[in-house]
């Protein structure tokens, strides 16, 4: 059981590590593109923490145990609306403003892509259908991001390297190293499938479950490392962009390529009841912080924080 317990510890850890490692090289093209910093939040940032969940869930999928995805995909959601959100704020200095209307827009749609997965999955099914609709309910919203020019004029310059260190050789090293970072990922993934299987049998718990209270929190790492740095920072943007991409391409993008993989159907929703109140709790609550006062509070995030703990009160103890 201890060894168990260190190799998922472990596994998440490298899946945090290697998604820096990822964030770092992406970042350079973000750069050289002189993207906004919403959208390197978005688009960089919230894909490269998003890879966890990618391989970790098709690897699910094709093992068998889609409700480990499903389950990884509702309870990372939740994760990044309340405490990944909560964190960030409180380690602000002032809270975080959201004065801007692509933000105001974005949360809309961050509230009802967090919800999207649980309806579809109300008739016990996620069929390919179901993955095309997530699918396209990404690509929606990645062609409103990109329709408007003024969403990536605000240049975001880490760092103050010159652009003409882009050169060939520095492409193909990077290329070279995202290959090998992708090739850890996936050899990570089935570490982290394991561990959630003998989680499950050791403990009574369905996979289901597994994957909302351990699975999910643990693939969350990566977000909650850069969106605290980036809050300490000052980068609200930055925060935003990523929490609400990660949430997005998880939701849509994640969990419709594993729809369309392998279609599965889940014969006992009861771990998801509870779950799926709280993530309809968390969207409303996560609305009302980024709409009220056109910034997230600490009162607010304290709010969020509340609401991820009893979650987990209510999940762990709740007599099923």
């Amino acid at each position: 059981m201890i060894f168990q317990i260190l190799s998922f510890a472990i596994s998440c850890f490298v899946l945090a590590l290697l998604s820096k490692s990822l964030v770092k090289t992406l970042v350079q093209v973000a750069r050289y593109l002189n993207w906004r910093e919403f959208m390197v939040g978005f688009f960089v940032m919230a894909f490269a923490t998003s890879l966890p969940n990618l391989f970790v869930d098709v690897n699910a999928a094709l093992h068998g145990f889609p409700q480990l995805a499903f389950g990884d995909i509702v309870g990372g959601n939740l994760v990044d609306l309340t405490l990944v959100m909560a964190l960030a704020v409180l380690f602000s200095k002032k809270g975080i403003s959201t004065k801007s209307s692509m933000v105001q827009t974005s949360a809309i749609f961050t509230a009802i892509i967090a919800f999207l997965p649980l309806l579809l999955i109300l008739d016990g099914n996620l069929s390919r259908t179901d993955g095309v609709i997530l699918l396209l309910a990404f690509f929606l919203y990645a062609f409103w991001i990109f329709s408007k020019q003024e969403n990536y004029q605000k240049i975001y310059n880490e760092t103050k390297k010159e652009k003409n260190a882009m050169n060939p050789f520095w492409f193909l090293k990077n290329v070279a190293k995202l290959v090998f970072l992708l090739a850890l990922l996936v050899a990570t993934s089935f570490v982290v499938v394991d561990t959630a299987q003998f989680f499950a049998n050791t403990l009574g718990a369905s996979l289901a479950l597994v994957g909302i209270l351990i699975v999910g929190l643990g693939n969350c790492f990566p977000e909650a490392y850069f969106s605290i740095i980036s809050a300490k920072k000052g980068e609200g943007w930055m925060v935003l962009g990523d929490l609400m991409g990660s949430v997005i391409v998880c939701a849509t993008l994640v969990l419709g390529i594993v729809a369309l993989i392998s279609p599965f159907q889940i014969v006992d929703f009861s771990p998801f009841i509870i779950a799926r109140i709280f993530v309809f709790v968390a969207a409303i609550f996560y609305l009302f912080a980024i709409k009220s006062d056109k910034k997230i509070t600490k009162k607010e995030a304290l709010l969020l924080l509340f609401t991820y703990i009893a979650f987990l009160l209510t999940e762990i103890f709740l007599p099923k």
